[in-house]
C-alpha cells in the first residue's frame, strides 16, 4: 500500500509540478525563463500544464467510444473474450494557444478490455491544423501525459504516455489513440467522443 501511494504521489508531482509555482498566474512569459532566454522541452511543458491549469476558457465532456484490438496480433480466443464497449464518461479543460493548437488537462474512468473500471488522467497537447478556411474543421497530431491504472495490476498507478490524433467539427471532436504492445498483449486502438461546453 504504501508503494502505490508513493508511486502515485511522484507521478502526479511529475505532471503536474508546474503548477504550484503559477498559481498566482502569470502567462506573459511561458515560453520564456526568467532571464529571458527560451525554455528547454521540459520547461516549455511545465508551463503549458500551468498555463492550461490557470487558463482554460473551455469545459469538455468524454464519452469513451469504441476499445479495438488489433487483430494482427491477437488469438482469436482472446479477442471473443475481451470487452470493446468502454462504457464511461471523463471530464477536462482546454485552451487554444496563440498559434491555434490544444492544450488540455483531464480525466476519464471507462471499462477497459476486462470489463473493468480504469482511469486514466494528465495533461494532453495536439498540434491543430485547419485545411479548409474557417475554424470549424480541424485535424489534430500530438500526445498524452498520462497516469492510469488497471484491475489486473491491482490499481498499482502507471504513467501512460501516449500518441494522440482527432478530427473535429466545431464543438464535437473524434479523438484515438493506439496503446502499443506485444502479442496478445497491448496493441489497442482507443477512440473517445470529447464534446466542449
Amino acid at each position: 500500500m504504501f508503494l502505490r501511494r508513493t508511486l502515485l504521489a511522484c507521478l502526479l508531482a511529475l505532471i503536474f509540478s508546474a503548477l504550484p509555482s503559477y498559481a498566482e498566474g502569470g502567462r506573459e512569459n511561458s515560453n520564456l525563463t526568467e532571464a529571458g532566454e527560451p525554455q528547454g522541452w521540459w520547461g516549455r511543458f511545465k508551463s503549458n500544464v500551468a498555463e492550461t491549469w490557470n487558463h482554460s476558457p473551455n469545459k469538455e465532456f468524454y464519452l469513451p467510444a469504441i476499445t479495438w484490438h488489433n487483430r494482427w496480433t491477437y488469438d482469436q480466443e482472446k479477442i471473443d473474450s475481451y470487452n470493446e464497449r468502454p462504457w464511461g464518461a471523463g471530464y477536462g479543460i482546454s485552451r487554444f494557444d496563440e498559434e491555434g493548437n490544444w492544450h488540455t488537462i483531464y480525466f476519464m474512468m471507462f471499462k477497459d478490455s476486462f470489463n473493468k473500471w480504469e482511469p486514466i488522467g494528465g495533461y494532453a497537447y495536439e498540434n491543430i491544423w485547419r485545411p479548409i478556411d474557417g475554424e470549424d474543421f480541424r485535424l489534430g497530431l500530438g500526445f498524452t501525459a498520462s497516469v492510469t491504472a488497471r484491475d489486473n495490476w491491482k490499481y498499482i498507478p502507471i504513467p501512460a504516455p501516449l500518441p494522440m490524433a482527432s478530427i473535429g467539427y466545431q464543438r464535437l471532436t473524434f479523438q484515438a489513440t493506439y496503446i502499443p504492445g506485444t502479442y496478445n498483449n497491448g496493441n489497442v486502438f482507443f477512440a473517445w467522443l470529447r464534446w466542449q461546453f
